[in-house]
């Protein structure tokens, strides 16, 4: 438009708007920017505080030296390439002690499992130990070319086979069966119709490391509601008495839900009462 020339009130009200569109939508993207770069620190440094609280709750460990052992499993790695043996300094700085005769293993049972231990000092699973206590329920992993630790935008559990959390989990699940000793328990589920399933932790992992020179025993509990669909003589715990080492006795007790709830809620009751 030359100079002076007339612009109607209509186009410059038009022009008017279209620019204070064009502010707000810069500044709702600002904005926007700000909020996730808050959240992202956030998440990104509240890992650490949560993990050395949590360790600190066990006496006698070096915190700080346990989690730098941790951060070299994956800190600048590829997310989905870690390996369950880059864990094994950390295993080495926090390592895994024999309850003989209290060591409880499960599958598909945790809720279950962890009410009655948290109410009653007669097991311990590997969520009670100070590994497992400290990252129970967390998520991290590193980024190539990265010295931070991230809590979001990591690979889920099924994602990818080496990410950090499940390289952990299957590490620790190794490292906690290896020193399974005496009389040694699982929970498994009587509500599904595979409780030994060949793809899950306990069985991929775990009882393969059963040992018949420390264990004497493995005694299943298989938990049971009124929708149970297998009892004690099902195929897939056929396959688990298979797979136990020669020399470890098997036994096997349908058990209600109901009954374990109830004997968790009391204290005077013998462990062994309870099943």
């Amino acid at each position: 438009m030359e100079h002076g020339e007339y612009r109607p009130p209509e186009k410059r009200r038009k022009r008017r708007c279209a620019i204070f569109s064009v502010v707000a939508v810069l500044l709702i993207i600002f904005i926007l920017v700000i909020v996730l770069a808050l959240t992202y620190r956030q998440n990104t440094e509240k890992l650490k505080p949560t993990f050395i609280a949590r360790c600190e709750e066990f006496k006698g460990y070096d915190c700080e030296k346990i989690w730098s052992a941790f951060e070299q499993a994956y800190v600048g790695q590829d997310p989905c390439n870690v390996s369950m043996g880059a864990y094994d300094p950390l295993i080495a700085a926090a390592p895994f002690r024999p309850a003989c005769n209290r060591m409880m293993f499960w599958s598909k049972t945790k809720k279950v499992v962890h009410d009655f231990t948290e109410k009653r000092d007669c097991f311990l699973t590997l969520e009670d130990t100070l590994l497992g206590s400290v990252l129970d329920g967390l998520t991290w992993c590193g980024k190539e070319g990265s010295s931070k630790t991230f809590t979001t935008g990591c690979p889920g559990w099924t994602d990818c086979n080496n990410n950090p959390v499940r390289s952990f989990w299957n590490r620790a699940s190794a490292a906690f069966a290896d020193v399974a000793c005496g009389d040694v328990t699982a929970m498994l589920n009587g509500s599904i119709i595979t409780p030994f399933s060949p793809t899950s932790i306990f069985a991929s992992i775990e009882v393969k490391r059963f040992n018949s020179t420390r264990m004497r025993s493995l005694n299943v509990v298989l938990v049971t509601q009124e929708s149970t669909v297998t009892n004690c003589t099902n195929a897939s715990l056929k396959d688990l008495q298979k797979e136990l080492d020669e020399g470890i006795k098997y036994n096997c007790k349908e058990v209600a839900e109901s009954q374990i709830q109830e004997c968790s809620s009391n204290p005077e009751k013998p462990c062994g009462a309870c099943w």
